[in-house]
C-alpha cells in the first residue's frame, strides 16, 4: 500500500484515486477551521441514474460498512425534492446504523413507536435499554418541524456522539439541557436557530463530559452567560452568538483552557475586554463583534500567538490601535471597524502578519500615516475600508490577489483612476458606498461579478459590463444619458448579469428595446430617473424576471401584452408614473407585490386579482379607476394568514469565498399616511383615491393577515360591518372621504396593533365604541361626522344616549300639560275672586264703576 501511495497522506492518495476514476468530489471544512470534516463521492454513472429516478432512492444496506465507522445513510437534497412527512424512531433499530443525516429536508412530525407515545411515564421501554447504534444524528435545517420532548433521544444514550437540530422549534422543551446531559458520549451539540428561552442559569453543573463542540447561537436567552458553561473543561468550539446575552465577561472563561474558538457576537456584553483573556493561550478564533463593550483594547491579546481570528468591529472602544496586535503572526482576519479608535495607524500595525488575508479597518478618528514605500508583509483577499483618503494608503495596490474590496465613506479625490479600475479587474466584489468619487466612467469596463456603487458622486454615462457581471447595483450617483450604450452596443454572446439596478439617477430617453440581449435578467430596477417612453416590448423576453421596478419617471402609455410571458415575476412596481388604459388582467400567478400607484389607469379592478393567491401587496391608490370592489379578495390566501417566512424578504444572496454578501432590495410603501422602506413584504391594500362606488364587501374582512387596508377618498356607501373585529393584524386603516353610515363597530375596540386611523368626513353617528384603542386617536380621526360623540370628540354623550332621548321628549310634552292646566285654574280662581268682591260688596262696587266712569271722561274727550 505504501508503494502505491508513495509520499502522499492517505487524504491526498484518496482524492488522487477519485480523481483518476473520475470520480464526482465534495469536501466539507468545519466553518472556522481549515479542517476537512465530511468528503463526499459519487460515481457519475450513480448521478445519471439519480437524476432520472429522483423519487425513489435505493440503498444497499447490507455489509457492515460502519466496522469502519463509514457513513452508511446521508440525503442532502434540495427542498423542491425533499423528504416530508413523518421521521420513524424505528428507524434507529437498524441493526447497523450508525450515521443518520436528513438535513435540509421538510420532516414535519417525529413518530413514536406505541410504546414511547406517551412521553410523561416513567421507565416506559423506549427510555431505556440500548436501542440503537447511531454515532451520528443530523436533523438540521427542518424548519417545520416543532420538537416539545426530546426524550426519545435517550434510546441513543449509549452511543450518539454528534447531534446538529440546528433551525428545529424547540421553545416549548424547557428541559432540553436536563435530558441532552444524559448522553455521555456526545462530543458534537449543534442547537442553533432553536427558538430556545432558558439557558438553566441556576444550574451550576452539566454532565457533558465528552462535549468538544457547541453552537448555542441565533437563539433569545437574553441573560448572563450561565455557570454551567464554565465546568465543560474539554470544550473547545463554543458559539454563543446573537443570544442577547448581556454582563461583562465572566472570568470563569479561564476554567476552559482547552478553547480553540469563543464568539460571543451580536449580544449585549458590555464592561471592557478584559485584561486576563489573553490568558487563554490556545484559543485561535476571538469574535466579540456587535456587543457593547467599552474602554481599550487590552494589549494582553498580543500573547494569543495561536490566534488566526480577531474582531472587535461594532463596539464602544476607544484608544489607539495596540502596536502588539501587529505582531500576531498566526493572524489571517482582524476586524477593528465601527468603533471609536484615535491615534495614529502606520505599517507598525501589520508588521508580522504575514498570514492576514482579510482586513476591516476605519474610524473617524483614525490618522493613516504609511511611508509610501512600504510593501505590506501579507496578501489580503478581502480589504474594507472606512473613513479614509485612498493617497494616504499607496500599499493598496500592491494587493493584487484582492478578490474582495469594500470602501465607504472615504475620499478618491486625487487618486488615480486608470490604477484603481485596473487593480478592481480581478475583483469578484467590488463595494463602493457613499464615497467621494468625482469620475466619469463613461469609459470604464466593471469586471467584478458583484458590482455595489451608492451615493458616490459618479457621473458620465453608465459604465460598460463584461459577461462577468452577476449582480450591479449602481445607485444614487449622477449617471446621465441613455441606457441604449449598455444595453443595445452589447458584444458578449452569453450575459450573465441577474440583477441591474440604477435607479436613484439622472439617466434620460426612452428605454432601449433591446432587452432580448439581457435573458439572464432576473431584477431591473430603473426607477427615479428622468425617462420617458413607453415600456419596450422586448421585455417580455426576460422570462426570468422576478422583480420589475420602473417608478417616478416620465414614462407613459399601456402596460404591454408582451410581459405576459414574465410568469416569473414576484414583484412589480409601476408606480408614480404616466401610464393608462385598464389594469391587465393576465398578471402571473406569481406575483407578491403589485404596486400601481399614482398613475392614469382606469376602468374596473380586474378580477383575475382575486385568483393571485400569494399577493401581499395590492397598491392601486390614485388613479381613475371606477365600478366596485371585487367580492372575491378573500380568495388571496396569503392576506389572509400571518405566517411570515424566510422566503418572505427581498434580499438576493450570492456567497463568495471570505463572506456572506445580502443585496437587499428595499420595498417602499405608503403606510399609515406616510412613505416606508421595507425589506420584507407588508400585507398592505390602498385603493385609495380613485372613483369606486358601492359598499365595501364583506370578503375583505376576512383577510385577517393584513396590517394596512386604505380604501379612502372613493365614493364607497353603506356601513361598516362587525367583522372589521377579525382583523387582528392591522395597524393602519384609513376609510377616510367616502359616504360610510351607521355607527362604528363596537368590535373595533379589539384591534389592539392598530396605530393609524382615519373615519374622518363620512356619515358615521353614534358614540364612538368604549375601549383603550379608539380613544387613544385624536379628534381628527372622526371628524367631518356631525352625529359622532364621545371620546376623543368634544361633543360628548351619556353611555345611553341614543336611548335616553325619546323619554325626554315625553317629559317635556307632561310639563308643558301641566303648565296649560295651571293657567286655566288660575284664571278661574282670579276671576271669582274679583267679581265675587263686587257683587257682595256695595261700597266696593260704587268706588269701582266711578273709577270707570273718570278713566272714560280722561281719555275719551267731550263732542261740541
Amino acid at each position: 500500500m505504501k508503494n502505491l501511495k508513495g509520499p502522499r497522506t492517505d487524504k491526498q492518495h484518496l482524492l488522487k484515486l477519485l480523481e483518476d476514476e473520475k470520480y464526482t468530489c465534495w469536501s466539507r471544512t468545519h466553518r472556522d477551521f481549515s479542517v476537512v470534516r465530511d468528503m463526499f463521492w459519487m460515481h457519475p454513472d450513480s448521478i445519471t441514474l439519480l437524476n432520472m429516478f429522483t423519487i425513489v432512492l435505493i440503498m444497499d444496506s447490507t455489509y457492515k460498512t460502519n466496522k469502519y465507522r463509514l457513513p452508511l445513510f446521508e440525503i442532502v437534497r434540495n427542498k423542491t425534492h425533499c423528504l416530508t412527512g413523518k421521521f420513524h424512531l424505528s428507524l434507529f433499530e437498524l441493526e447497523f446504523l450508525n450515521y443518520l443525516n436528513l438535513r435540509n429536508n421538510d420532516i414535519k412530525v417525529i413518530y413514536l413507536p406505541l410504546d414511547c407515545q406517551n412521553l410523561s411515564l416513567v421507565n416506559i421501554p423506549c427510555l431505556s435499554g440500548n436501542f440503537s447504534n447511531v454515532v451520528h444524528l443530523d436533523l438540521s435545517e427542518n424548519e417545520n418541524l416543532v420538537v416539545d420532548d426530546l426524550r426519545w433521544l435517550l434510546r441513543l444514550s449509549s452511543s450518539l456522539e454528534y447531534l446538529n437540530l440546528t433551525s428545529i422549534d424547540l421553545h416549548k422543551e424547557t428541559q432540553w439541557l436536563q435530558i441532552l446531559t444524559m448522553l455521555p458520549k456526545l462530543s458534537e451539540l449543534y442547537l442553533s436557530s432553536c427558538l430556545l428561552e432558558s439557558t438553566s442559569s441556576s444550574l451550576e453543573y452539566a454532565n457533558f463530559t465528552s462535549l468538544e463542540y457547541l453552537d448555542l447561537s441565533h437563539n433569545d436567552f437574553f441573560s448572563e452567560i450561565p455557570n454551567w458553561l464554565f465546568n465543560l473543561s474539554g470544550l473547545s468550539y463554543l458559539n454563543l452568538e446573537d443570544n442577547r446575552f448581556h454582563g461583562k465577561i465572566p472570568e470563569t472563561l479561564l476554567n476552559l483552557q482547552n478553547l480553540h474558538s469563543l464568539n460571543l457576537r451580536d449580544n449585549l456584553m458590555n464592561g471592557t475586554i478584559p485584561d486576563w483573556i489573553g490568558q487563554l493561550g490556545s484559543l485561535q478564533y476571538l469574535n466579540l463583534r456587535g456587543n457593547l463593550l467599552i474602554g481599550s483594547i487590552p494589549t494582553s491579546l498580543g500573547n494569543l500567538s495561536s490566534l488566526t481570528f480577531l474582531s472587535v468591529r461594532s463596539n464602544k472602544l476607544i484608544g489607539s490601535l495596540p502596536e502588539i496586535l501587529g505582531k500576531l503572526s498566526n493572524l489571517e482576519v482582524l476586524s477593528v471597524l465601527d468603533n471609536s479608535f484615535s491615534g495614529v495607524v502606520t505599517h507598525r500595525n501589520f508588521v508580522k502578519l504575514f498570514n492576514l488575508k482579510q482586513l476591516v479597518l476605519g474610524s473617524p478618528f483614525f490618522i493613516f500615516d504609511f511611508n509610501p514605500d512600504w510593501i505590506p508583509p501579507f496578501k489580503l483577499q478581502a480589504f474594507a475600508l472606512e473613513y479614509a483618503d485612498l493617497k494616504r494608503l499607496p500599499w493598496l495596490y500592491t494587493q493584487t490577489s484582492l478578490t474582495y474590496l469594500e470602501i465607504n465613506n472615504s475620499s478618491f479625490t486625487n487618486e488615480s483612476q486608470d490604477m484603481f479600475w485596473s487593480l478592481a479587474t480581478h475583483f469578484y466584489s467590488l463595494i463602493l458606498n457613499n464615497n467621494y468619487v468625482p469620475w466619469d466612467m463613461s469609459n470604464v469596463l466593471l469586471n467584478s461579478e458583484i458590482v455595489l456603487m451608492l451615493g458616490n458622486g459618479l457621473s458620465g454615462g453608465f459604465p460598460r459590463l463584461t459577461s462577468n457581471v452577476i449582480y450591479c447595483m449602481i445607485i444614487g450617483n449622477n449617471f446621465s444619458g441613455s441606457l441604449s450604450p449598455l444595453l443595445c452596443h452589447n458584444t458578449i454572446e452569453q450575459t450573465n448579469l441577474k440583477l441591474l439596478a440604477v435607479s436613484n439617477n439622472h439617466l434620460s430617453g426612452e428605454l432601449p428595446d433591446c432587452w432580448a440581449n439581457w435573458k439572464s435578467l432576473n431584477n431591473v430596477d430603473v426607477g427615479n430617473n428622468n425617462l420617458t417612453g413607453m415600456i419596450p416590448h422586448s421585455m417580455g423576453t426576460l422570462s426570468n424576471l422576478t422583480s420589475l421596478s420602473i417608478y417616478n419617471t416620465s414614462m407613459h402609455g399601456d402596460i404591454p401584452v408582451s410581459l405576459k410571458n414574465c410568469q416569473k415575476l414576484v414583484i412589480v412596481n409601476l408606480s408614480e408614473n404616466k401610464f393608462s388604459g385598464k389594469i391587465p388582467s393576465w398578471i402571473g400567478q406569481n406575483v407578491k407585490a403589485l404596486q400601481l400607484r399614482s398613475n392614469e389607469f382606469s376602468g374596473d379592478i380586474p378580477l383575475q386579482i382575486c385568483q393571485l393567491s400569494s399577493l401581499l401587496v395590492l397598491d392601486l391608490a390614485n388613479n381613475r379607476l371606477t365600478g366596485t370592489i371585487p367580492y372575491c379578495l378573500n380568495n388571496i390566501t396569503a392576506m389572509i394568514f400571518n405566517n411570515d417566512s424566510k422566503g418572505d424578504g427581498f434580499g438576493y444572496l450570492t456567497i463568495n469565498a471570505n463572506n456572506q454578501i445580502i443585496v437587499t432590495i428595499k420595498f417602499s410603501l405608503v403606510v399609515k399616511g406616510n412613505w416606508f422602506y421595507y425589506g420584507k413584504y407588508m400585507r398592505v391594500i390602498d385603493i385609495s383615491n380613485n372613483s369606486l362606488s358601492g359598499r365595501i364587501p364583506s370578503q375583505v374582512f376576512r383577510l385577517t393577515g393584513l396590517k394596512s387596508l386604505n380604501l379612502s377618498q372613493n365614493h364607497l356607501i353603506g356601513t361598516i360591518p362587525e367583522e372589521i373585529g377579525n382583523m387582528k393584524q392591522l395597524e393602519s386603516l384609513d376609510l377616510s372621504h367616502n359616504t360610510l353610515s351607521g355607527e362604528i363597530p363596537q368590535s373595533m375596540s379589539s384591534l389592539s396593533f392598530l396605530e393609524a386611523l382615519n373615519l374622518s368626513f363620512n356619515n358615521l353617528k353614534g358614540q364612538i365604541p368604549l375601549g383603550t384603542q379608539l380613544q387613544g386617536f385624536t379628534p381628527l380621526s372622526y371628524m367631518g361626522n356631525p352625529e359622532l360623540c364621545g371620546t376623543p370628540l368634544i361633543e360628548k354623550c351619556n353611555h345611553n344616549e341614543t336611548k335616553l332621548m325619546p323619554n325626554d321628549e315625553e317629559e317635556s310634552e307632561l310639563n308643558m300639560e301641566w303648565f296649560y292646566m295651571g293657567m286655566g285654574v288660575g284664571f278661574a280662581v282670579s276671576f271669582w275672586i274679583v267679581f265675587g268682591s263686587l257683587l257682595f260688596k256695595q261700597t266696593w262696587r260704587h268706588a269701582y264703576f266711578n273709577f270707570l266712569y273718570h278713566v272714560k271722561h280722561k281719555f275719551m274727550p267731550r263732542s261740541s
